[in-house]
């Protein structure tokens, strides 16, 4: 591991910004005039890399909007979850057109279930080598949750960027892959870097980030103040200090074990139940203000989980191998044992 840098490089795309990446799957959660408001703040402040995907409803809409006119200043990458290359080829020509572009940076494979490669059937490789020769995109990443297909995307030498969930709280095997990548000259993109919110300390996430040369993290960015702790670190960058190692040492210790990422996709389930919440519920009560995690409308969403079928079915779709039905049942005797003030949280 290396000290603190301030940029990193992607790989074989030279591509180097600051190690602050922008997750632009929040926004589509906000109106067009905040959204627009924060992404030419992040690109005023000093980040360069904005990452979006065809399955963030409006996301890159609001991309479009807020860059047009100094597109070619800044980064964009976005993803496709197409399984045909016909429909990816569909997916692209909607991206170019929500982002008012003719060129996208990093095109990526959005979470496949195998590795697209040239003559599986798929056709998904080749429309995007078609694509790159036709200008449309420069690079051409993928996206995962499975390190099988992640290690084979590393092995197969066609891919420029994995994008893979990684922060603190990564096991020996996705710092392996981190490894993989910079061996192979692949830059890496670290999804999840605060965990889906289980994370509370950015400075401790950015600084541990910053050890690896080869990884920018992309900040799910939705507040003005979330962004503002992230263009603090472009001129003050968080370094390794004993604090922050101990705070990571107790959070390790905390979460260590099977916990939901809040990845999502064991989505959706046949009762409606909002599995990448309520499946870790007993983290999200002590590791953000309870309060939030006690209302009424939570209260009606964690009463779902009573009505399981135990089909097996996010079980089977979950890329940690959780046994997600047991995990429900465990969070929702704990939110009962909180809500009867059995139990104290913060």
């Amino acid at each position: 591991m290396e000290q603190a840098n301030e940029t990193v490089r992607l790989g074989s795309t030279e591509i180097q910004v600051n190690k602050n990446g922008f997750g632009a799957l929040p926004i589509q959660r906000i109106s067009d005039e905040a959204a627009v408001y924060l992404l030419r703040k992040a690109y005023q402040g000093g980040i360069r890399f904005f990452d979006t995907a065809r399955a963030y409803s409006d996301s890159e809409h609001k991309l479009g909007l807020a860059f047009e006119g100094i597109r070619e200043k800044l980064f964009i990458a976005t993803k496709s979850g197409a399984v045909t290359g016909e429909d990816m080829r569909k997916d692209l020509e909607a991206s170019l057109s929500n982002l008012r572009t003719d060129y996208i940076d990093i095109y990526q494979f959005h979470n496949p279930s195998f590795c697209p490669k040239p003559g599986d059937g798929s056709g998904l490789y080749e429309a995007a080598l078609e694509a790159k020769k036709a200008g449309k995109i420069r690079h051409i990443g993928i996206t995962n949750h499975r390190l099988a297909v992640a290690k084979e995307a590393i092995l197969s030498g066609l891919y420029e960027t994995l994008q893979f969930p990684f922060c603190y709280l990564a096991t020996e095997k996705e710092e392996a892959l981190v490894k993989e990548c910079q061996k192979a000259d692949m830059g890496f993109i670290a999804m999840k870097a605060l965990s889906g919110g289980l994370i509370n300390n950015s400075a401790a996430a950015y600084a541990h980030a910053a050890q690896y040369k080869n990884v920018l993290p992309i900040w799910g960015v939705q507040r003005e103040s979330e962004l503002d702790e992230f263009l603090s670190y472009i001129n003050n960058p968080p370094s390794m200090t004993k604090e922050i190692k101990e705070l990571i040492d107790r959070d390790r210790k905390e979460l260590a074990g099977d916990f939901c990422r809040g990845c999502g996709y064991c989505m959706p389930c046949p009762v409606g139940i909002e599995i990448n919440n309520c499946a870790r519920m007993s983290l999200l009560l002590r590791r953000s203000p309870s309060q939030n995690q006690l209302t009424k409308e939570v209260q009606e969403k964690m009463s779902r989980i009573e009505d399981c079928l135990h089909c097996g079915q996010c079980k089977s779709k979950c890329p940690y191998g959780l046994d997600t039905p047991a995990l429900l049942s465990k969070n929702l005797e704990d939110y009962k044992n909180v809500l009867a003030g059995r139990v104290s949280v913060q």
